[in-house]
């Protein structure tokens, strides 16, 4: 339903492998349109965030101190695109590996002429380990990550106990996790696992009717798969935690 072909998605190519922890996406080069191309090769010098495995200056990064919002996952950029361009006062770093997607964004970038949207083309957990400082972050978007469906590759789903703290970890108190997912048992594991980090407070009482899901937050568009998925009665499920 997502309107991302997410490259936190796939078939693992370093399932256990050299960077310490399980990948849950494929690095795919993909196809790349003529525009895609084009403004790859035009923003990412001028955008890009190269991995380097030390502690990045986000305020230096973007020249001003601001907010900072983590993406995880941009896709083909649009919900990451409109998300920066309603709100120009907070600043945001996508972090994504499919090539054609990253692209896709770029050419939002240039076209909405956005100047606090970032680009790391790298391994999200890599990025969050080595690059993010502790307490740096407002907030951490997880949309639609690849749900992993079959209860082999489980394991495989990006949002564990483990990640999950180093986020936690990375939050400024009162800075936020939210994530949504269109796959219902993904989304009670990311609840049940999102609850049993003790640095985090869930922003929906669990009393509530929503069971511990929060209602979709004005600033997440919906997409047009997500519209059509809604349309045809399948359910979506948003997650909002809370730095304590």
């Amino acid at each position: 339903m997502s309107d991302k072909p997410s490259p936190q998605t796939g078939v693992a190519d370093d399932p256990a492998g050299r960077h310490g922890h399980i990948r849950s996406f494929v690095r795919r080069a993909g196809r790349l349109s003529p525009a895609q191309e084009k403004y790859y090769a035009e923003m990412m010098p001028k955008i890009g965030i190269p991995y380097a495995p030390q502690p990045l200056d986000l305020a230096a990064v973007f020249g001003r101190n601001a907010p900072k919002i983590l993406e995880i996952g941009t896709g083909m950029g649009e919900t990451t695109a409109h998300i920066a361009a309603a709100h120009g006062d907070i600043d945001y770093l996508g972090v994504e590996v499919h090539v054609p997607g990253i692209g896709a964004l770029c050419k939002q970038i240039a076209e909405r002429q956005l100047s606090n949207l970032r680009i790391c083309a790298h391994d999200a957990v890599a990025v969050v380990r080595d690059m993010l400082p502790e307490n740096s972050l407002a907030g951490v978007h997880v949309f639609f990550p690849d749900p992993w469906h079959k209860a082999r590759h489980n394991k495989r789903r990006l949002i564990q106990a483990p990640f999950v703290s180093l986020l936690a970890s990375r939050l400024k108190p009162g800075g936020y996790i939210h994530c949504a997912t269109d796959w219902e048992d993904y989304a009670q594991q990311m609840l049940a696992v999102l609850s049993d980090e003790s640095a985090l407070l869930n922003s929906v009482a669990a009393t509530d009717s929503a069971n511990g899901f929060a209602p979709r937050p004005a600033y997440r568009p919906l997409t047009k798969f997500e519209n059509r998925g809604l349309r045809l009665g399948h359910g979506v499920w948003d997650l909002v935690f809370i730095r304590r």
